[in-house]
């Protein structure tokens, strides 16, 4: 895994931004305040927007319920938005695909080949039932794409430094992964990533197609992201999508 520094992405307005050959990975901050909460008029404003700041056509995603299901949205999918699920892929070109959070891991899968990209939201129930190998598993079987050529970047999100989790919640992870207790937990709290890598590495993603961005949502310091542990429920949504150019 390569850990990415904030600094050495680009930065426009409050998006930190990744390009691809023909694809582009876009992680939003908190930065101007910005919040892209589908369920209030002014986040729905602010997705919209999305599609003047980077020329796509639209933006698409979907009810998120801390599920493993994922979805393929195609042109002749009319009612995307309205559907129950955590993970969206697409071949789709000019169509931005993504994914809300405040905490849970945003994760962005991409293979340059075959042109197909998904973003995925993985809360600690999306992380514990393998939301990331559902995902790939459906890329691998709608468009056969290589897992060796298959690139994967984590998003901002609670770390490990500051994510405590129940004894009983902690047992049920233990249990449920072949990662070392000492890699997953300090104490009681747990490294979401840490249980994401493993389940990366099990489905074939080359170590140095992945890639994670080395930002806490809850505790760091220079770039602000919205968190909802860190503001008591009273939190913004960050934006995470890819679309293909």
């Amino acid at each position: 895994m390569k850990k990415i520094k904030a600094n050495s992405l680009k930065v426009n307005k409050d998006f930190l931004e990744i390009d691809l050959e023909g694809i582009k990975i876009v992680f939003s901050t908190a930065e101007m305040d910005r919040s892209f909460n589908r369920h209030n008029e002014l986040g729905v404003v602010n997705l919209e927007s999305i599609r003047d700041d980077f020329k796509v056509d639209s933006v698409k995603y979907l009810q998120q319920i801390h599920s493993d299901k994922a979805y393929i949205y195609n042109k002749y999918y009319k009612n995307i938005k309205d559907e129950e699920g955590d993970a969206i892929i697409t071949v789709e070109k000019n169509v931005a695909v993504g994914v809300f959070t405040a905490d849970c891991v945003p994760i962005i899968i991409v293979n340059e080949e075959k042109k197909v990209v998904a973003a995925v939201h993985s809360g600690w129930k999306g992380t514990f039932n393998s939301i990331v190998v559902n995902t790939i598993n459906k890329m691998k079987e709608e468009y056969k794409i290589n897992i060796s050529n298959t690139k994967v970047y984590i998003g901002p999100h609670i770390r490990q430094c500051c994510y405590e989790v129940s004894e009983e919640l902690k047992e049920k992870f233990i249990k449920n992964t072949s990662v070392e207790e000492g890699k997953l937990f300090k104490g009681r709290n747990l490294s979401m990533e840490e249980f994401i890598l493993n389940d990366l590495r099990t489905s074939g993603i080359k170590e140095n197609n992945i890639f994670s961005l080395d930002l806490c949502t809850h505790c760091e310091k220079s770039i602000k992201l919205y968190s909802y542990r860190s503001t008591n429920g009273i939190y913004g949504r960050l934006f995470s999508f890819v679309y293909i150019k």
